[in-house]
């Protein structure tokens, strides 16, 4: 798109964030059924029909549940001459397209399973069959993505265990498959949904996004023969929490739901799935349908809950509060203005009060509603919070209609953004400012970066990105927040070249200035207006920055592994450089991970790691007037190992010296 220029809109005009009528739907997150969890290997055409007409007849699909998604078992490894897929039709009459016909007969969708090695799970770990070789698609990634799609297949969960044992590389691999499917479907015209399941070994949060619509994030979430597990379902739930990586339909996946399989009370049903729709986790349930419970139905069936789930914004929640511990906030920003999902979580043995605050979420100090979604009630309204008892170990879930606080409005045009190569200025009459950039991407040169965006805090922002796309298929553009890990953003059609959209993410900033740079290497990004951007309070904290270095306290490639250390790299304002002080001593990053002495140790040289925030003094650090930060257990200093000031520099423990080295500025 060309044309004349227009002048440049102030930088920085200070409004009221609003999210108008003219906010563009994303890509919803995938629901429906699973086999595994009720039925591991042992699945036949017979199971899945049963399970795919009581889908139907319970209202499950109705409600939303478009999937039946076959997983392991259903293949035993025989290929033909060819090297294409051979079904076994003792188990499946009429083979696999027979399987996906009568599923879309039923107005469903069709989902299958791969491994991305050449073995599958059921070869390294059988359960109700024996082992089976050779049932991969390593070395046949596009052939097989090809016989799914013209088997009528729509969806395609590609597991872990044959590329964990042949130590492949997971962003390589999938990124291969994910080539794979788009070639195929350049011969069928039926792309397949792809769901990642590398169990989040290879980080996916970093690389998912733009190359499949969702990653798991962790370990099975119920291994088979056990009972559901609360401590899985939380593990699970906080190592799914990424919400940079979330949005315009990429989603993190926490695994299947458990929510009806004997061993969970209705209490504890209602938990697990309210944590999965704060999220906005996939809901794909595992349940075996034909004896489902009205309780259960009620539950996965719950429209309000679903709605939250499946919110067209398509963002993830964020912890917010957590004033005592095991008392915690999460909120989650809806579509339209003012809008909040919002769930009390008690992790504790005790009930308890549980309070939000408006400001917290992202919203104005003033009246707002509140509606018990479990209850289906109205809870009255509040100007600066609500508070609602908690039993032990369950949550309550809430929506919230208030005012959004103010934000900032940054114009694509302004002269003190970077327009690189092609990218250039051009009219827009209904754009914001009249004008907007286009010609950005189709070569890595020509690039849009806004400058001097300026937060007040470290923490997760929501950025509301203006854009016009008058194509018939969304375009994409590479985000990069400072020196950040980037994250490729879909933009859906606007229906015209005049007409603005929005779309929205979540991004971590740094406390003062920032940049957010828009770039595509391989294709046209959309034109871009104008960016709005809004703190949520909750989640500020501080970048830990060395005096000696001035680089900050880093968890490399945003590993949420325990047992990560910490090292210097340079001040990008991530959510992995942003740690947040609590009335406990911790030092939290990620709401959820503290900084640790490894092992309890009290030695010069103890590494500090990230873990589990467990309570232990060794997780315990008080901030000092003189710029030193002790560690309570030992009383020794947080220190940057050898002096090193260099990017990757390790910190550890040591005897406080009074060096640049252990000297620190929370900012």
């Amino acid at each position: 798109m060309g044309g004349g220029l227009t002048p440049s809109a102030e930088l920085g005009r200070t409004e009221p964030v609003a999210v108008t009528t003219n906010q563009v739907a994303v890509p919803s997150v995938p629901m429906g059924w699973a086999s595994w969890n009720s039925f591991a290997s042992s699945i036949d055409y017979t199971t899945i029909k049963a399970q795919a007409d009581a889908l139907v007849s319970s209202g499950m699909a109705a409600a939303g549940y478009k999937y039946v998604n076959i997983d392991d078992g259903w293949w035993q490894g025989a290929r033909d001459s060819n090297g294409k897929i051979v079904t076994d039709e003792s188990l499946f009459p009429g083979g696999m397209r027979a399987m996906a016909d009568y599923i879309h007969s039923k107005g469903l969708k069709a989902g299958i399973y791969t491994d991305a090695g050449k073995q599958g799970c059921g070869y390294y770990y059988p359960t109700t069959r024996p082992a089976a070789p050779n049932t991969g698609s390593e070395g046949h990634y596009q052939q097989d993505m090809q016989t799914f799609q013209e088997w009528g297949y729509d969806f395609v969960k590609i597991d872990w265990c044959g590329g964990n044992a042949e130590g492949l590389d997971q962003e390589a691999t999938y990124k291969a498959i994910s080539a794979a499917n788009d070639a195929a479907a350049a011969i069928t015209g039926h792309e397949l949904v792809l769901s990642f399941c590398e169990w989040g070994t290879g980080n996916p949060w970093n690389w998912g996004a733009g190359t499949a619509p969702m990653w798991r994030t962790s370990t099975d979430i119920l291994f088979w023969g056990n009972s559901p597990s609360a401590a899985n379902m939380l593990a699970n739930f906080d190592k799914t929490l990424h919400p940079s990586s979330q949005h315009t339909g990429y989603y993190n996946d926490p695994d299947m739901l458990m929510v009806g399989i004997s061993g969970f009370t209705a209490a504890q049903n209602r938990t697990h799935m309210g944590l999965w729709a704060i999220s906005g986790a996939p809901l794909l349930a595992g349940n075996n349908l034909t004896t489902m419970s009205s309780t259960t139905a009620s539950i996965l069936k719950n429209p309000e809950v679903i709605a939250i789930d499946q919110d067209a914004r398509g963002l993830q929640g964020v912890k917010v509060a957590e004033d005592t511990k095991g008392l915690e906030v999460y909120s989650k920003v809806l579509s339209g203005t003012g809008k909040r999902a919002v769930l009390l979580l008690n992790r504790t043995s005790s009930a308890a009060s549980i309070t939000a605050r408006w400001s917290d979420l992202g919203l104005a100090t003033a009246s707002a509603s509140v509606r018990d979604v479990w209850t289906a009630t109205n809870a009255g309204s509040s100007a600066t919070g609500y508070t609602a008892g908690v039993p032990a170990g369950e949550a309550v879930l809430l929506t919230v209609s208030g005012t959004e606080a103010s934000g900032t409005t940054y114009e694509a045009e302004s002269s003190s953004n970077t327009l690189a190569g092609t990218a250039a200025t051009d009219s827009c009459a209904n754009c914001s400012g009249g004008s907007l950039v286009d010609w950005i991407g189709n070569g890595s040169a020509n690039t849009l970066t806004f400058n001097s965006i300026n937060a007040s805090a470290s923490g997760v922002k929501l950025a509301t990105i203006a854009y016009v796309n008058g194509d018939s298929t969304a375009r994409k553009a590479t985000l990069q927040v400072n020196g950040q890990q980037p994250t490729v953003v879909a933009f859906p059609p606007t229906g015209s070249w005049s007409t603005p959209g929005t779309v929205s993410v979540l991004v971590g900033m740094a406390k003062g200035t920032n940049t957010m740079k828009f770039s595509n290497s391989g294709a046209w990004s959309p034109n871009l207006d104008a960016l709005f951007l809004q703190g949520i309070a909750g989640t500020d904290g501080n970048a830990i920055i060395g005096a000696g270095s001035s680089r900050c306290l880093d968890i490399a490639k945003n590993s949420i592994t325990n047992g990560t250390q910490l090292t210097f790299w340079d001040c990008v304002g991530g959510h992995n450089q942003t740690f947040t002080s609590t009335s406990r001593g911790e030092l939290v990053v990620y709401g959820n991970k503290c900084l640790d002495a490894d092992n309890s140790g009290t030695a010069n040289g103890t590494k500090v790691i990230i873990w589990d925030c467990t309570g232990g003094s060794n997780q315990k650090w008080t901030v000092n007037s003189n710029g030193t930060i002790t560690n309570n257990q030992s009383g020794l200093c947080l220190d940057a190992v050898g002096n090193g000031t260099s990017n990757g520099t390790k910190i550890d423990l040591w005897t406080c010296n009074s060096g640049t080295n252990q000297k620190w500025t929370l900012n």
